[in-house]
């Protein structure tokens, strides 16, 4: 089927993030739905494509994969301990990691004009 109005190759279109969603767990995000509700707010007015637009493709085959941590979403960090560095003697930790200057972050230029 040939297109001639935008809004029907949009509605079209969102067959392709729609085979991807269909592989991802439940609560992931739903592009196609933002499609298909732009879709919904273009006006009856907007003119029609000056040619006809041909059929899209259908969206390829896409293999089932796993996603890493588990077949659910996860919105946290495991398996990491966090241990607290104590504060010595009024110096706040990173003060104390720099305790020399910092040579060698910008590089020295040796220039010999003029010698």
């Amino acid at each position: 089927m040939a297109y001639k109005n935008p809004k029907d190759l949009l509605v079209d279109a969102t067959k392709y993030p729609a085979a991807i969603e269909a592989k991802l767990p439940a609560g992931a995000p739903k592009i196609s739905t933002m499609l298909l509700d732009a879709a919904g707010m273009i006006p009856a007015e907007i003119p029609d494509f000056p040619m006809e637009i041909p059929a899209l493709p259908a969206p390829p085959e896409i293999p089932a994969f796993e996603l890493p941590g588990g077949a659910g979403l996860k919105s946290y960090v495991s398996g990491v301990e966090v241990t607290p560095i104590p504060k010595t003697a009024g110096v706040t930790p990173i003060e104390q990691a720099y305790t020399q200057p910092i040579e060698g972050v910008i590089g020295t230029v040796i220039s010999r004009r003029g010698m």
